[in-house]
């Protein structure tokens, strides 16, 4: 199965980009030349702002997005405006996006504008939702830079990452650096028994105790863990095996499993809604591995393909052929880049 058959099976899909300049915008408007000949009703959006033709940084130009007749797009007032192509509006949103009230087109022509679409991932759920009414067969999402949440197996049903120079003028090092995020990714399921008592818990930190019974540790937030550890917490994490964190989980979060729990345990879990909570470093992650620690989710990431760009913004290159199969040998997911597809 090739690379736009697997997108075509799903109904929602997030490109994501390891880092700014990874080639994440490439990557979508590769998919949308490729799927606009296609029986198929396309939807597009982003998450945040992204579409500028300027990188902001480095002051390079950027691939803009381009939108195919018979497309649906959503962006905001302002960038709708701005277009240079004609458009039907089918809606006109009591959603915001970041820079405002947000629209519902579909082209009638072709041609390009800037994307900027929801601020939150509830809004993009509400999104997606919304174009299956207005017949889209499949909303693709560019999301916005260092933002994986669009990736969120609660937002979207697949994911592609993008990754490249951009990281690291040395190929090992991106290899390395992608294979820890396709870990995250592919990081176990919890039991059936868990996820159908900790799915519908949105925040808190919470143990769970021999008899599966939860015992809530009265903090809302991993972030906060540090401000309300005490005594009494710290012997219900010792008597119990697995830990749940309804939000996000940080690396001091879990040095202090390392140091205060795996010293006397043989093995600890760690459970997350979703790879996207996790907010960690390699070094940590190993340490806490090695030490017997396991991280499981609730909801695991459909991840179909990566796509690689040689090109860094700083102006040097990496050899392509090279890249994909450093990542090939790290990394059991499709790897291309686009340019030679």
């Amino acid at each position: 199965m090739n690379f736009l058959d697997k997108i075509l099976q799903q109904t929602s899909v997030s490109v994501v980009g390891m880092v700014k300049n990874a080639g994440k915008t490439e990557t979508f408007n590769y998919i949308l030349s490729s799927l606009k000949t296609l029986d198929k009703r396309i939807a597009v959006t982003s998450v945040g702002l992204d579409g500028e033709q300027t990188d902001q940084i480095y002051g390079t130009q950027k691939p803009e997005i381009t939108i195919y007749e018979g497309m649906l797009f959503v962006t905001v007032e302002k960038f709708f405006a701005q277009k240079t192509f004609e458009a039907r509006i089918v809606h006109s949103g009591d959603n915001s996006g970041i820079l405002g009230k947000l629209i519902t087109a579909e082209a009638l022509t072709s041609g390009k504008v800037i994307l900027s679409g929801a601020a939150d991932t509830q809004t993009l759920k509400q999104i997606i939702a919304r174009n299956r009414e207005f017949g889209a067969d499949m909303t693709l999402i560019d999301g916005a830079t260092s933002r994986l949440s669009p990736a969120s197996p609660a937002v979207t049903d697949a994911m592609i990452l993008s990754t490249g120079a951009a990281l690291s003028p040395d190929i090992e090092t991106i290899a390395n650096k992608t294979k820890f995020v396709v870990a995250l990714i592919s990081l176990p399921l919890a039991s059936n028994s868990l996820r159908d008592i900790l799915l519908t818990i949105e925040k808190g930190l919470f143990c769970v105790d021999e008899n599966m019974q939860l015992v809530d540790l009265k903090i809302e937030s991993a972030l906060l863990f540090d401000n309300f550890l005490n005594d009494n917490i710290l012997s219900v994490i010792k008597k119990t095996d697995t830990m749940f964190v309804g939000g996000a989980a940080n690396d001091r979060l879990l040095t202090f499993l390392t140091v205060n729990v795996l010293n006397k345990k043989t093995s600890y879990s760690l459970v997350v809604s979703d790879f996207t909570k996790l907010f960690i470093s390699p070094q940590v992650y190993n340490v806490f591995t090695k030490k017997g620690g396991k991280i499981f989710v609730l909801n695991r990431t459909n991840l179909i393909a990566i796509t690689v760009n040689p090109t860094s913004p700083e102006g040097f290159t990496v050899n392509s052929a090279k890249l994909q199969a450093a990542l090939r040998e790290k990394i059991d997911v499709p790897v291309f880049n686009v340019r030679e597809i």
